[in-house]
């Protein structure tokens, strides 16, 4: 068994050496190359970017070979690669719709339907979250949670690829760890799929280090993630509790903390989800001051650790599981708060200032305003719910025409004003001190709920002063027929 796996792992890494190579120079002349545009890309020629066949081409052709000459001669490597075999056609469809988008530039809704439809296929084939820890889970949701957590393994690590070999350096590191966990839990189906892998990482990161000369593309990015979502599902297999479950999400901690901090951060900018950005983890430390390899290294350090508190984890009996858990959440926390994100920072002092009190608080109050003026029934009950209501957020109402009528109360002559158009004969002005208001976000949502309500007080006093006018000509007009 040993020995399949050495050699898996030395073909493999002997064919990537030499097909990565022969990728690269068939992609410049087709001109398949990755351009720099002084923003997001920051190489400065232009780079192949097909890389993910040579790693394709590698993984597969190991696997076959070894399958073809070994595999029959022993029945646990037979049913080791069986592993293979459920996750290897999704795979492709993977990487064929990862090569398609390299050469044709794919719309970002093609490219989530094949992956919906590649891990619907990894499902069929029996690769798929099995329980909760020991809990009884609805199928559906069992197949929906598989479904969701190869597209976010498989879309993460083709996030991370913005510098030479740093995604595939995660990979490689990802990888080696489920390789280790394969072999302590004895695992020969998961050995047998992470091994050749490992390999073609290996020799694929001596051309895509910086300086790269040819990078993973969409091929290999989308590729790669899709297989180590699949490790992932079958390393967890046979998971009892939920602390052992958080082991190959640590596995992938990197891409994927990467991925919700974008989304997060997209998010409460209101900008859109999808939306490319140079904001990602490794954009933040380059803008700190790292170099390029220094970034790189770092993360790769950062991954090496959460993999070996994966394996830790997995290892380990209680209570040092939940040591090793709360060791890695604080690693966490500690690095999101080091790269410095304005968007969460803002979130904090909502949150744990109060803020967030201050604005429901608002809220709740300008709703139990907007209420009570369309309870109100004259213009003289509406001018006294104004009254109360300015009074709250420390804002006085100076004057205010409805249906005719001018209202007036107490301004200071020192006062800002803000007047509010209502209807082309209506308004109503509001002013406030120098001072502070009570809610300051409010006065906007205030202005608008005393607009849009008058607004229609305004015109149904109009239509019953257009009804009565109409009433009374036709009785003028009735009593002057009698009279005739």
């Amino acid at each position: 068994m040993l020995l399949t796996l050495l050699l898996l792992t030395a073909l493999s890494l002997i064919l990537s050496l030499l097909f990565t190579p022969a990728v690269r120079i068939l992609a410049l002349r087709c001109n398949l190359v990755d351009l720099p545009d002084n923003k997001r890309k920051v190489h400065k020629l232009p780079i192949p970017r097909v890389g993910g066949v040579a790693l394709a081409a590698a993984y597969f052709g190991s696997l076959v070979a070894v399958a073809a000459f070994f595999a029959y001669q022993q029945a646990e490597l037979s049913a080791g690669f069986a592993a293979v075999r459920s996750i290897a056609p999704a795979a492709l469809v993977i990487f064929f719709i990862g090569l398609a988008d390299d050469i044709f530039n794919l719309k970002p809704w093609h490219k989530f339907a094949a992956q919906i439809a590649a891990a619907g296929m990894v499902v069929s084939a029996g690769v798929q979250i099995h329980g909760v820890a020991g809990f009884h889970v609805h199928p559906i949701l069992l197949t929906a949670g598989t479904i969701v957590w190869l597209v976010a393994c498989t879309n993460a690590v083709d996030l991370i690829d913005g510098l030479d070999g740093l995604a595939a350096g995660i990979s490689l590191l990802a990888t080696l760890t489920v390789f280790i966990a394969s072999l302590i839990s004895g695992n020969t189906g998961l050995a047998i799929a992470t091994a050749p892998l490992a390999g073609a990482l290996l020799g694929f990161l001596v051309f895509n280090f910086n300086p790269a000369s040819i990078f993973l593309g969409d091929s290999g990015s989308l590729f790669l993630g899709f297989l180590l979502g699949c490790y992932s599902i079958l390393w967890s297999g046979s998971s009892l509790t939920v602390l052992d479950m958080t082991a190959p999400f640590m596995v992938l901690a990197v891409p994927l903390i990467d991925t919700t901090l974008a989304i997060a951060r997209r998010f409460l900018r209101r900008q859109p989800i999808f939306k490319a950005d140079r904001s990602h983890v490794h954009h933040r430390l380059l803008a700190r001051g790292l170099s390029h390899r220094g970034t790189v290294l770092l993360l790769y350090v950062a991954a090496g650790i959460a993999g070996t508190l994966s394996l830790c984890l997995v290892s380990a009996r209680d209570p040092w599981q939940s040591v090793v858990l709360a060791t890695f959440a604080c690693a966490v926390a500690a690095g999101i708060w080091k790269l410095g994100y304005a968007e969460f920072d803002a979130l904090r002092c909502v949150i744990f200032r109060g803020d967030l009190r201050r604005e429901i608080t608002a809220h709740l109050t300008v709703q139990t305003f907007e209420e009570g003026l369309k309870a109100a029934e004259s213009a003289d009950d509406c001018w006294a719910v104004i009254q109360d209501g300015c009074k709250e957020f420390g804002l006085h109402a100076i004057r205010m025409q409805l249906a005719g009528h001018i209202f007036a109360g107490h301004g200071s002559s020192t006062a800002r004003a803000m007047r509010i158009p209502i209807s082309e004969n209506d308004w109503i002005e509001l002013s406030h001190t120098s001072g502070p208001v009570g809610y300051p976000a409010a006065v906007v949502p205030l202005a608008n709920a005393m607009r849009r309500v008058l607004a229609d007080k305004s015109i149904h006093a109009a239509d019953i002063e257009k009804q009565s006018a109409v009433f009374s000509a036709a009785l003028f007009k009735a009593a002057a027929s009698t009279a005739n």
